[in-house]
């Protein structure tokens, strides 16, 4: 019970933080659950976490999609172009994460997520220079987008909505199509991660592949409750140095998967 407990205090906590500043979940489920599924004795921490945090993408994804579909705010074009990509570079992703030593995997995660942070401290936008690319390049961006997004179980926005915003696609729509090309990547990704752990030998119970249910479940449960007190609060709190101070913590986080993997 105090795991479960556990779990569900990282889902609301997550889910109040994604309200906040509009990120995915993944960047802190990923390294929080290694760290406590590795505290609990279970096999396979680091895959279990990639698993399970992809997982949620499914449903979080499909929220967000929704919710952005019905402000018009979803840009069915890019979807179809980029979409075949995705699920190519899910697969890729999730085949690699399998074959590539826990180590390496943490390490690159951690220079992922220091990525991320430094996009959110200087928060980054690209200009708008050029319009969107024909069919064959946006499966080349889908497969590179899908391929990074399943290798560090994030639902892609990081990527996904600068490089829409250099092609000049507003903001607004940038952003609700991000959340769109989140399913694809959770649908390949989630499917990649229980393929690669369903015939894996030390697994404990109640895993589906590298998805530890009960994790999953008490992620689920706690971040939809959290996730609307967050996006008010971002209208109440002084949210851009928030912001730098998170990213200073995402620093942090990334400095122990790095010293961890060197280690």
């Amino acid at each position: 019970m105090g795991w479960l407990a556990a779990y569900l205090a990282l889902g609301a906590f997550t889910g109040f933080l994604a309200g906040l500043f509009g990120i995915g979940g993944g960047l802190l489920f990923v390294p929080l659950l290694s760290w406590l599924f590795a505290a609990q004795g279970l096999a396979e921490p680091l895959h279990l976490a990639l698993g399970t945090s992809m997982a949620t993408i499914l449903f979080t994804a499909s929220s967000s999609a929704r919710t952005h579909h019905q402000h018009g705010a979803v840009n069915f074009s890019v979807v179809r172009g980029v979409t075949p990509g995705l699920l190519l570079g899910t697969v890729l992703g999730t085949w690699l994460a399998g074959h590539i030593p826990a180590h390496y995997l943490s390490g690159f995660f951690a220079l992922f997520m220091s990525y991320v942070a430094l996009q959110m401290a200087l928060e980054f936008k690209p200009a708008p220079t050029r319009t969107l690319p024909g069919r064959a390049a946006l499966l080349a961006v889908g497969s590179g987008i899908g391929a990074i997004s399943s290798l560090v179980s994030v639902g892609g926005g990081t990527l996904s909505v600068p490089f829409m915003l250099y092609h000049n696609v507003p903001l607004r729509q940038a952003i609700g199509t991000s959340a769109a090309l989140g399913i694809p990547i959770a649908i390949g990704g989630t499917a990649g991660y229980i393929v690669l752990g369903l015939h894996h030998p030390g697994l404990p119970a109640h895993t589906l592949g590298y998805l530890y249910l009960p994790a999953l479940g008490m992620l689920l449960l706690g971040s939809p409750v959290t996730a609307p007190l967050g996006a008010k609060a971002a209208h109440r709190l002084p949210v851009k140095p928030l912001r730098r101070a998170f990213a200073g913590f995402l620093v942090i986080l990334a400095g122990k998967m790095l010293w961890q993997a060197v280690a």
